[in-house]
């Protein structure tokens, strides 16, 4: 059979207690007499006489010791039981507590929190135990939302994919070009949903392969920024490009900090109808940092935190027709992670917002 902790605890403070106890019982028992013994010679040798009394003072002395010492463990071994018995409960009462709250999360009741607790090291248990119950629970609600996101993301293509095939299927319509376009455009929405997710799964679990190299900034940068203003229409934004001629290079993989760039251009001229989008390049003295501002519509100050959270999107994105599924900066916050690099966000509503990272230089 088993023993349970506070049994343990019980039995290993009422050892503590009992041995030292039991120690002194015995040393005493040994010597006490004898010691008593001597201190009646030290009186005889000073012209006290009590030879005659000798035997019977010792006799006295033994018994009365014998009789304290059954008190003093009586009563020590149940004061040392009690005190034993107090302690263990107090140890494992937050213990308890925080077993009960993992059954009630396990059991799907994310709100329950354990309460503090005045010994310090348990108490840190409780905050951290706390703490992952949060994020667990803010995790099941992002969770909630990705699924409601991507269900609505998912109901817009397929309706239409089936709409336009029931339709041939009786005759009604006849495909066209037209059509055919429509349908390879919903496809691909599909496809970028499927990626995305699969993308942000394996960028997260830390399984995605990077071929670091010697990558210069402004070749790649320049070549993004004609590709994208052939997309841009005459009374849109004006993409810009603010970097040395001579910018050092940095070691990083050429697709994946390409891919950060396109989502963070992408990001700034959705929320950019009018205005500027500037790439600048700054160089310091270990990495290089690269930023994208824009002159958009901006983030609220509320919202700024939560914006490399995975699937978070905040209410004006909710309420937009076209639907995103917040997971385009998550992904750019883990690609610029995985090269050894930093990224940040400001932003001002109605000035506009800057994203910078960083990347390591090559000395």
């Amino acid at each position: 059979m088993r023993i349970g902790l506070r049994s343990r605890l019980f039995l290993s403070h009422l050892f503590v207690m009992v041995v030292p106890l039991l120690g002194f019982i015995l040393i005493s028992k040994a010597s006490a007499v004898n010691l008593f013994a001597d201190r009646l010679a030290q009186l005889e040798g000073k012209g006290f006489t009590i030879r005659t009394a000798r035997t019977v003072l010792l006799e006295s002395f033994e018994a009365a010791w014998s009789h304290s010492t059954y008190w003093a463990v009586l009563v020590g071994g149940f004061t040392a039981a009690i005190l034993s018995l107090i302690l263990a409960r107090i140890i494992t009462r937050p213990l308890t507590q925080i077993e009960q709250t993992i059954h009630q999360i396990a059991a799907g009741d994310l709100q329950e929190r354990v309460p503090s607790n005045a010994i310090p090291e348990l108490n840190r248990l409780s905050r951290s135990f706390n703490r992952m119950a949060i994020q667990l629970d803010d995790v099941e609600q992002r969770r909630r939302e990705l699924i409601t996101d991507l269900t609505h993301e998912l109901r817009t293509p397929l309706t239409i994919l089936q709409g336009y095939l029931e339709t041939w299927a009786t005759g009604k319509l006849t495909p066209n070009a037209k059509a055919y376009q429509l349908l390879i455009q919903e496809t691909k929405r599909l496809e970028r949903l499927t990626n995305d997710v699969q993308e942000l799964s394996v960028a997260e679990a830390g399984h995605l392969t990077l071929d670091l190299q010697p990558l210069a900034l402004r070749p790649l940068i320049e070549e993004l920024i004609q590709t994208l203003s052939h997309q841009l229409t005459e009374d849109g934004p004006c993409l810009r490009l603010d970097c040395p001629s001579e910018s050092p290079q940095v070691l990083a993989d050429p697709a994946r900090t390409k891919q950060i760039l396109v989502n963070l251009l992408g990001n700034a001229l959705r929320h950019t109808k009018s205005g500027t989008v500037t790439i600048q390049v700054q160089a310091e003295e270990r990495d290089v940092w690269i930023a994208v501002q824009d002159t958009g519509s901006g983030i609220a100050a509320d919202d700024l935190p939560h914006v490399f959270e995975r699937f978070w999107r905040s209410e004006e994105m909710r309420s937009q027709a076209t639907r995103g599924t917040g997971i385009g900066l998550a992904i750019t916050r883990r690609l610029v992670e995985l090269q050894s690099g930093q990224i940040t966000a400001e932003s001002q509503l109605g000035i506009g917002s800057t994203f910078r990272f960083s990347l390591p230089k090559v000395n």
